[in-house]
């Protein structure tokens, strides 16, 4: 049998377990040898059994997870899942605690308070007017630009330049097939 040495356990240092610990050597130094042998076999013997309990116990829980884990495979119930159940049922706890809340009134009170104030309405309107011109001058930038165009794609020049590139793409267009032609010929 192993030699179970519980003195390097180290339990929290308190009063109440210095003056048990001093009454229990107390009593355990009143026996004889004989006894001291014999409550020494005893606890060893308890130290082995309970230890084989922990043992069984560590076995019954790794197979029930084992078990457990085939049946979540079986259910489709992934590791991913069960993550995201939990985060999601974590935030449902916080939005739910008074902390949150708290929290919550108090950011709408600022944003309320940071709303109504004479500065941020001052600027919100300076912002929506400069928008408001910014798109009117763009307006006529664009207006302007296709006028321009249209005007450019009704001129003589325009014109011109469609009809050579038209002739030239109609040219490029016969030598196409006279070259798939001679190649069928071939």
């Amino acid at each position: 049998m192993e030699d179970h040495n519980t003195a390097n356990l180290s339990e929290p240092a308190s009063p109440a377990n210095s003056v048990a610990s001093a009454e229990i050597a107390a009593e355990f130094a009143a026996l004889s040898v004989e006894e001291k042998e014999q409550r020494r076999a005893e606890w060893s013997q308890e130290l082995a059994r309970v230890e084989e309990e922990i043992n069984t116990l560590r076995t019954v829980l790794a197979s029930k997870t084992r078990h457990a884990s085939d049946l979540k495979r079986k259910l489709g119930i992934t590791v991913w899942k069960e993550v995201t159940d939990d985060m999601n049922q974590g935030l449902k706890n916080l939005k739910e605690s008074t902390v949150y809340q708290s929290v919550e009134q108090s950011v709408g009170t600022f944003t309320k308070t940071v709303y109504e104030a004479p500065l941020y309405q001052r600027t919100e309107s300076v912002l929506k007017s400069t928008g408001e011109k910014t798109a009117s001058v763009f307006g006529s930038i664009t207006s302007g630009i296709s006028s321009k165009l249209s005007q450019m794609k009704n001129s003589e020049s325009m014109r011109s330049i469609e009809a050579s590139v038209g002739s030239a793409y109609e040219n490029v267009k016969a030598l196409s097939s006279v070259v798939r032609w001679r190649s069928l010929i071939r």
